[in-house]
């Protein structure tokens, strides 16, 4: 039953021939089986969960009209509010945090008959590439315990890849949900910014962190989209999006697609091992488009553009939250804070206009292409006690972000990406693709992937690889031992700070 896909569940379901309580049940038993070694999922209510699916049951036996997510059990990613369940956003102050009404997403996602079943788990407020917190401790990675998962959005992306859940949400801003997919070999979609309505985030404004399905194939995660889209008047960035073009991704023929690839995107850090795992991947896909080319986006000054504006977000978002709590606060959050005080309101000028350049500048690369394919991921997935990389190819990086670049150019763009698993790479962990479409095209993005998702399945070689989990019950759990690392700094100050204020 959990390896179906998630609209397989859900049709049988819709027929009378599966119960949601069964699916519920078989997914709460895989949790309480595999999770022990993973910590992937740290908040949960099942006696609520059960009631909940028993519910949705007696809806389908009533012939009741149904939810496109009814009966499904999904996984909430531990930044966003679930009425009744803890929501600690990977933070001691919030560790016992209750509240007292769903983030109008989950309540979409309730809405669409979706069985919120648990919080996945992410480092304090998101912030860092890695899934530790000093609340819940490590979440690691199902190919191999002894490393890392990535993040922030590692607890959902490893909840997907050993079955606990056929769904889970995710959040992105700099490669949050596209690094754990390409990592444990699932898919993650970052959509459009406004695809998703959004009312939490401090900067309504901002393009730069966005919500956005996780699943094991993307027709699923189209389908976790369809209940997500929706527009809210307190989000000054969203827009109507119909639910059907997700619901019904029209079918592509990639034979009708003019590709672009990149190892780089131009230049930023990528490992030579997984540059040239990329190209041969790129190689053997490059007959399936009616035209393909290796070409590189212009992003200049992407690094420095990227750290100003990610500043901005954390000066406006949490340095309250830092001024009351810092003994509490994990180092990357308090560093990310301190950071922020030193640009000056040039840095933050100069960068929102570079930003609006690399956007001008990525629809002239556009203009003959219909997709950009390049790595989701610049490094092989590394130690869990790592909680960044902080060289590529021996040379120094300059921030502890700095690995991510690959992603975050990415969302300076504003344009969707969608990542499917590409088999294994060249250490013998799942491989990623990111896979660009055309700004504001999700469900254009969304179709392409799946059509290429469609070639390679039927490649033993380069298919979505499985963990396995047999072997994972026989090793030892490396959950919470990385707790420690968080008792020092890990995070390099900024190395783009071009004018640091006085403290």
């Amino acid at each position: 039953m959990l390896e179906l896909s998630a609209r397989e569940t859900r049709a049988l379901i819709g027929r009378k021939q599966l119960s949601p309580v069964e699916v519920h049940d078989a997914c709460q038993a895989r949790i309480e089986a595999v999770d022990p070694h993973l910590n992937a999922l740290v908040a949960r209510d099942f006696e609520r969960s059960r009631r909940d699916a028993r519910r949705a049951e007696d809806a389908v036996m009533r012939g009741e009209p149904l939810g496109v997510l009814h009966g499904l059990p999904v996984a909430i990613k531990d930044l966003t509010e679930t009425e009744g369940l803890v929501t600690s956003f990977g933070s001691l102050a919030h560790a016992d945090n209750v509240p007292w009404r769903d983030d109008p997403l989950v309540a979409r996602i309730r809405a669409a008959g979706g069985v919120v079943i648990a919080k996945s788990n992410t480092p304090e407020f998101g912030a860092g590439a890695n899934t530790v917190n000093k609340v819940y401790g490590a979440t690691v990675n199902p190919f191999d315990p002894t490393l890392s998962c990535a993040g922030s959005s590692g607890g959902s992306a490893v909840a997907l890849a050993t079955g606990m859940v056929p769904l889970a949400t995710g959040s992105d801003l700099g490669g949050s949900l596209r690094t754990p997919a390409s990592f444990c070999g699932v898919v993650g979609h970052r959509p459009s910014p406004g695809a998703v309505a959004s009312e939490g985030r401090a900067h309504g404004w901002s393009p730069h962190l966005v919500e956005g399905p996780m699943a094991r194939c993307v027709d699923d995660a189209a389908l976790l989209m369809a209940a997500m889209v929706g527009e809210s008047s307190r989000d000054p960035l969203s827009r109507p999006l119909d639910p059907r073009d997700f619901l019904h991704l029209h079918k592509v023929d990639p034979g009708t697609l003019r590709v672009a690839f990149s190892a780089d995107l131009g230049g930023v850090p990528v490992a030579r091992e997984v540059a040239e795992h990329f190209v041969a991947v790129a190689e053997g896909l490059a007959p399936l488009f009616s035209h393909s080319m290796w070409k590189d986006p212009e992003l200049p000054e992407v690094d420095a553009t990227f750290e100003t504006l990610r500043a901005v977000g954390f000066a406006g978002g949490i340095t309250d939250y830092v001024e009351r709590h810092r003994a509490l606060a994990t180092p990357n959050v308090v560093a990310n804070t301190e950071l922020a005080r030193r640009f000056a309101i040039t840095d933050i000028a100069r960068a929102q206009a570079g930003q609006t350049e690399i956007l001008r500048r990525f629809q002239d690369f556009f203009a003959d292409i219909d997709l950009l394919i390049c790595p989701a991921a610049s490094v092989v997935p590394f130690p869990v006690d790592e909680l960044y990389v902080p060289e590529i190819d021996g040379v120094a990086l300059d921030t502890y972000i700095s690995w991510c670049a690959i992603a975050y150019a990415i969302t300076l763009t504003s344009h969707p990406a969608t990542v499917i698993p590409c088999g294994l790479g060249p250490s013998g962990l799942p491989f990623g693709l990111q896979i660009v479409g055309r700004l504001r095209d999700d469900a254009g993005t969304l179709a392409a992937a799946a059509a290429i998702e469609a070639a390679l399945a039927d490649d033993p070689v380069l298919a979505r690889p499985a963990p396995d989990l047999t072997r994972l019950a026989r090793m030892p759990s490396r959950a919470g031992a990385v707790i420690a690392a968080l008792a020092g700094p890990f995070e390099r100050p900024g190395a783009h700070a071009r004018h640091a204020v006085a403290p």
